[in-house]
């Protein structure tokens, strides 16, 4: 089931974090939740770059389409954490098919397979016209924060 447009109080947790109080680095990405399908483990998203993330020649910088990918995937990661767990990534590679340009660029990142302790997941970056600009695949931990004592 694709929960697309679900009311606020049924978004998993981590979107709900991403919705309502987005980390800085999110808000820089102008990253949006566009969908999400819980059960199947993909989220959809769009980034919205401005010309500040962009190298002498005009290009998103690549390590700011490393980090919309590392956002993707980890979200895609954290769809079914448990309250107070967390998914730090230990790695991610990514591929640079062509050059991200300024506007509004589409991720999907799915989970793969799921253990235990350990998430591997992929996602793909494109232009709104659909052409692929990044690949990446990732490996997650599932870590459970220790509550404060």
């Amino acid at each position: 089931m694709t929960n697309e447009g679900a009311a606020d109080g049924e978004l998993p947790p981590n979107l709900k974090s991403l919705v309502h109080k987005p980390s800085s680095a999110s808000k820089m990405l102008g990253t949006e939740l566009v969908g999400y399908d819980q059960a199947a483990g993909w989220v959809d998203l769009a980034f919205n770059p401005t010309d500040a993330l962009t190298n002498k020649w005009g290009a998103v910088q690549g390590g700011m389409v490393a980090a919309m990918l590392d956002d993707a995937l980890s979200l895609a990661a954290g769809l079914n954490l448990e309250w107070g767990q967390i998914v730090p990534t230990l790695e991610i590679k990514i591929s640079y098919i062509a050059p991200a340009r300024p506007g509004r660029l589409l991720a999907r990142a799915e989970t793969l397979k799921r253990g235990k302790s350990v998430i591997f997941t992929e996602a793909r970056l494109t232009d709104s016209d659909g052409n692929l600009l990044a690949t990446a695949s990732g490996t997650s931990s599932v870590v459970t924060l220790k509550p404060k004592t």
